[in-house]
């Protein structure tokens, strides 16, 4: 069994539950961190040094989706979500609040085990000036995009998607997020044309496939070569 040596914070109320996942990432050397009830996060000290957080959405003290909207104010850590919620308005609010990844109960602790490699295999580049994706690279305090060292001249609103997608790179951006963050309101916020623009940078970016269409939630700047 391939071994890590990774830092887990675990937010379950469920004691049995969080004992069981607890003991599985212990088996591949991940050093957990438990809390059984929510807490406000206001400052980043507030968060353990963790590379990954473990999230349950209904919680006693504060709710998962509070926490979640704590976070991603204060930190970039990844963050699973497991939750009883199946319902898709509950997957799409996690994910628009910065969720990385959704785990529904019941589960196989098989799954979760492969899911937290998957994502703690991934570099954390969320707040850093360039983002380099393949042969992509996106340099957000200069506003500028190269494709295989050649420069590609993109519109204010196409750098801003692109950014926008950048900061967790393989992560679904929901189109309602991007709508309302990257667009104008005034003029042409509206999510037809969102799609447009995405057309439009799709083609500037070349043959490689950079920009992905998440189907029923929105676009995710693809940080593997599609199959």
């Amino acid at each position: 069994m391939q071994r890590m040596d990774k830092r887990i914070l675990l937010v379950e109320d469920d004691r049995e539950l969080a004992g069981q996942v607890k003991g599985r990432l212990e088996e591949i050397r991940c050093d957990v961190t438990w809390w059984p009830e929510g807490r406000r996060l206001a400052l980043a000290s507030d968060l353990p040094d963790v590379e990954l957080v473990i999230l349950d959405l209904m919680l006693p003290g504060r709710s998962g989706l509070d926490m979640l909207r704590d976070l991603r104010a204060v930190s970039d850590v990844p963050v699973l979500v497991l939750s009883a919620r199946g319902e898709t308005s509950a997957k799409v609010r996690a994910f628009q609040l910065g969720a990385d990844d959704y785990m529904t109960k019941p589960f196989w602790p098989e799954e979760l085990v492969e899911r937290v490699r998957a994502r703690l295999r991934r570099p954390v580049l969320g707040r850093s000036d360039v983002v380099t994706v393949r042969g992509l690279s996106v340099d957000r305090r200069r506003r500028e995009v190269t494709v295989d060292g050649q420069a590609v001249e993109l519109t204010r609103v196409e750098f801003d998607l692109l950014s926008a997608l950048a900061e967790r790179p393989g992560e679904a951006v929901t189109r309602a997020w991007l709508s309302q963050n990257v667009l104008d309101p005034d003029r042409d916020g509206t999510e037809r044309t969102l799609d447009v623009h995405v057309s439009r940078l799709r083609k500037k970016l070349g043959a490689g496939t950079y920009v992905e269409t998440v189907w029923g939630i929105g676009y995710r700047l693809a940080d593997e070569v599609p199959a």
